[in-house]
């Protein structure tokens, strides 16, 4: 009996200390991705006031980016914090948008240093090549496995109650 009732407040007071967890985990996200939207802001602006988008496109939407990986860990976190479930589909989706964000940041880099004549060489080629195969498998793969978990993806009354 009073192990039973032990059992229930350590319950209670670690479920608690997880939603205290996950609510200061997503301020924090949150503040983060403010940040890094002022900053993509303050990236163009400065493009703009200097006639150079161009050139700040690559930073911009590297840090645009980065702001949809936060906001799809928040939703993951916001959604921990209501059902107390974590379900799998987002963190799949912030690895696709990773990988998408790498390989477009690679495919400009490269632009950058073939026009200045810097990538001549065989095997900074081939260590580009090697690179987008790898990304692009990668993205296949998550596209593949986010696929299969919206198909056969578990009813409400199918998962376990808490």
């Amino acid at each position: 009996m009073v192990e039973s009732t032990l059992r229930r407040h350590f319950d209670y007071y670690l479920g608690k200390t997880e939603v205290v967890i996950y609510s200061v985990l997503a301020v924090l996200l949150a503040v983060t991705a403010v940040v890094t939207i002022a900053t993509s802001g303050r990236i163009l602006w400065m493009g703009l006031s200097h006639w150079t988008v161009a050139a700040q496109t690559l930073g911009v939407l590297n840090e645009l980016l980065i702001v949809l990986m936060l906001v799809e860990i928040l939703h993951t976190v916001r959604i921990s914090v209501r059902s107390h479930v974590l379900v799998t589909e987002p963190f799949l989706v912030v690895g696709l948008i990773a990988s998408i964000r790498r390989i477009l940041v690679i495919t400009l880099e490269a632009a950058t240093l073939t026009k200045e004549g810097a990538w001549t060489t065989e095997g900074a080629s081939g260590i580009f090549h090697s690179s987008m195969i790898e990304l692009g498998l990668l993205v296949l793969v998550l596209v593949v496995s986010i696929t299969l978990l919206r198909r056969y993806a578990p009813t409400s009354k199918d998962l376990p109650e808490l």
